[in-house]
């Protein structure tokens, strides 16, 4: 009987500094005034009290000029992968930044753009055998996108595979990078990610984020992928519609990812902000209440910079466009919620954390409720995603016992088969523990 013994579906290690991790994006083109490095160095005292610990920096190398999208081009079109882009400052730079991260607690993760390069990357004259052809035998972006500046690379290539793990590995070993977002990370051979994971953990523990979504990418490879399925739901949601298909997301989660994935939250990110709109845009009065839920749900939340100041305009990808920061409510209701995932062990990342458990109510087409559950640690989170006011019954008393609130910090009673009123795209937060 012991070959029907079960194993593990995850085979990596998770870092234990991710354990109650929020994961913070970094476009440092338009984070400072300045655009660099070294400006953003001068912001880690702040990014530490608003209590994010995963900094993730968007490309950092030298762009290519042939075939260059508006005035500074793509960060995600790489000329030279050894290089610290001139716009953005010195290697020596990135290893300040690096150290004082690391001396603040915090960690830092770099973009990296594996599946293709910079028309002019030495490395398509170099080895032009390494690149994707099209019909007609000529280099080719990736296929069905607007990518004109890029070309496509071709991993059955092996020497194009050992040049990339080694690349990677330089920058662990050179900046003490602690991982990689991994761009397009789908578009790339998995066996290739896990041959990296492999060498990479030769150095360090490392922190590993998948540009994809997909269950297989968390065994050997991956730490954490995207749940865009997530983020477009949440749109419809926010619309008093798809509460439903909010139910279906989370059955399938629960029923198709391994416990131990990590599922990367986000409500806006460079790509989103850029083409498609922002945040406000998106969640509309709804905002709050999806941006809490990101952070109480089972996943990781991803803050892209600018949402703690309530950024409300599109940040121009191909140019300076720097955000303007100021003081705003946003800010406070994420420190504050940043606040209580590090400390309520329910939710915490993967196996550290609880699984949620729906809690049945008597308004199931409008209300979405759930409890997390970790040893003494209890949370209570009820979400009206309706423009309405709406009376609610939770039923059974799964749930039941003494709670704060959140918003109000108000100690509350609860008994099984409570009623509780919440505002139209109004919620109810309730914490329990330490």
């Amino acid at each position: 009987m012991e070959s029907y013994e079960p194993e593990p579906y995850v085979k990596l290690r998770h870092p234990d500094w991710c354990r109650d991790a929020a994961i913070y994006q970094i476009n440092t083109r338009q984070f400072t005034p300045e655009g660099s490095i070294k400006a953003a160095t001068g912001e880690l005292n702040r990014l530490k009290t608003l209590g994010v610990k995963i900094l993730w920096l968007m490309p950092i190398h030298e762009i290519g000029q042939q075939n260059r999208k508006g005035e500074l081009g793509s960060p995600y079109a790489v000329r030279d992968y050894y290089s610290v882009s001139s716009e953005l400052g010195t290697l020596e730079d990135l290893k300040t930044f690096v150290s004082r991260a690391h001396s603040l607690g915090m960690y830092v993760i770099l973009d990296w753009v594996a599946n293709h390069t910079a028309w002019d990357n030495p490395l398509a004259e170099a080895h032009p055998d390494w690149y994707a052809r099209d019909w007609k035998g000529n280099f080719r972006p990736t296929p069905w996108f607007d990518w004109t500046d890029i070309i496509d690379l071709d991993y059955n290539n092996s020497a194009l595979r050992q040049y990339m793990t080694q690349a990677m590995k330089y920058w662990v070993e050179t900046a003490d990078i602690d991982g990689f977002r991994c761009d397009v990370a789908g578009h790339v051979p998995l066996d290739f990610w896990e041959r990296v994971r492999e060498e990479l953990e030769t150095i360090k523990p490392v922190f590993m984020l998948a540009e994809c979504e997909g269950r297989d990418f968390h065994a050997r490879a991956f730490d954490m992928t995207y749940a865009w399925s997530w983020t477009g739901m949440m749109k419809t949601v926010a619309t008093g519609n798809g509460l439903e298909e909010l139910h279906h997301y989370y059955a399938t989660h629960s029923g198709t990812f391994p416990r131990d994935a990590m599922r990367m939250l986000c409500l806006t990110n460079h790509d989103m902000n850029a083409w498609e709109g922002t945040e406000f845009e998106f969640f509309g009065d709804a905002l709050d209440a999806v941006t809490v839920l990101s952070f109480v749900s089972e996943g990781m939340p991803l803050i892209y910079n600018g949402q703690e100041a309530g950024n409300g305009k599109r940040l121009n990808f191909f140019g300076r466009d720097p955000i303007v920061w100021r003081e705003h409510a946003r800010g406070n209701l994420l420190t504050r919620l940043l606040a209580l995932k590090s400390a309520n062990k329910a939710l915490h990342n993967g196996l550290w954390g609880a699984q949620m458990i729906q809690v049945v109510n008597d308004r199931p087409g409008q209300v979405f409720s759930f409890v997390r559950r970790k040893e003494q640690h209890r949370i209570l989170a009820v979400f009206n995603f309706s423009g309405n006011m709406e009376q609610v019954t939770l039923q059974e008393d799964l749930y039941a016992g003494e709670y704060n609130d959140f918003d109000s910090g108000g100690k509350i009673s609860l008994p099984g088969n409570s009623r509780m009123q919440l505002q139209p795209w109004g919620y109810r937060l309730l914490i329990a523990g330490d």
